[in-house]
Formats: structure tokens, C-alpha cells, sequence
């Protein structure tokens, strides 16, 4: 794997952490409505 290969993964895998935190922490505020469940209706 060259160098910019992985610096690319490691932005990648940083972005996927900060965007599952980020669920995390709205999921928790917003307890009263029901998030809405997209089940992947694009990838078919």
C-alpha cells in the first residue's frame, strides 16, 4: 500500500468515527422522535 493510500484510509476511517459520535450524541438529544430508518433504498 503506498503512502497516500493509506493517509487516504486513515481520513476516511477518522471521518467514519466522527460521523458515528456525531449520531451518538443527536440520537441522545433528540429522544423524543424516532429517527427515520433508511435501509440502504439506494444500493440495490
Amino acid at each position: 500500500m503506498t503512502d497516500s493510500t493509506r493517509d487516504f484510509v486513515d481520513k476516511v476511517h477518522d471521518n467514519q468515527e466522527k460521523q458515528r459520535k456525531n449520531k451518538e450524541n443527536h440520537g441522545q438529544n433528540v429522544s423524543s422522535k424516532p429517527l427515520p430508518n433508511k435501509q440502504h433504498s439506494t444500493n440495490k
